[in-house]
C-alpha cells in the first residue's frame, strides 16, 4: 500500500506493508516519523514557516504553515498510539531552489521553524538532508522504519 502526501498534507500508516512518500520538496520541508512498537508513521509536507502571514489563509490551509502542522502532525501520531520517546524523526527539504536573499529564503526559515519546536518540545532529529539547491523526494518505509530521499536519481539513506 503506498500512501502519497501531496503539499500541505500529512499522512499516516498503521501497516507494516506501507510505504509513505511526499514529492517536491524544494524549499518545502518534509519530517517523517515514526514509533517501531505502536507501528505507527507519518510523512507531513509543509510549505511555509508562520501562519502569521496569511491568517485566513492558515485557517482554510492549516498544513501549508509549520507552526501550525507540527504540532497538529505530532498530535495525530500520538493519537494513534505513538509515543514520544520511542519516535524516529527524520527531515528533509528546506531548499534555496531559487536564488534570494537571506530575508526570503523560505528553506532555511521553514527548517530554522522545525528545529526550533523541536528544540523547545525536547524532540531529536535521528537524520536530516535540508538546505542546498535540490529538490528533493522523502521515503518511509513502515516494516522497517527505514527513510531515504531520492534527489537527481540517486537515493540516499536517513
Amino acid at each position: 500500500m503506498r500512501v502519497t502526501v501531496g503539499m500541505a498534507e500529512m499522512g499516516f500508516a498503521t501497516d507494516a506493508n506501507a510505504l509513505i512518500v511526499t514529492h517536491a520538496l524544494g524549499s518545502c520541508v518534509g519530517i517523517a516519523i515514526y514509533d517501531p512498537l505502536a507501528m505507527v508513521g507519518g510523512v507531513l509536507h509543509y510549505m511555509l514557516p508562520v501562519s502569521t502571514i496569511d491568517k485566513r489563509r492558515a485557517q482554510e490551509r492549516p498544513l501549508m504553515y509549520g507552526d501550525l502542522a507540527i504540532p497538529k502532525f505530532f498530535k495525530v501520531a500520538y493519537s494513534l498510539g505513538a509515543q514520544k520517546e520511542r519516535l524516529r524523526v527524520v527531515m528533509a527539504g528546506g531548499a534555496a531552489v531559487i536564488p534570494t536573499n537571506e530575508t526570503f529564503d523560505i528553506g532555511r526559515r521553514n527548517v530554522g521553524l522545525a528545529r526550533k519546536l523541536f528544540w523547545k518540545n525536547k524532540i531529536l532529529i535521528a537524520g536530516e538532508d535540508v538546505g542546498e539547491d535540490y529538490p528533493r523526494t522523502l521515503y518511509l518505509e513502515m516494516k522497517t522504519g527505514r527513510t531515504w530521499f531520492s534527489s537527481r536519481g540517486q537515493s540516499y539513506e536517513l
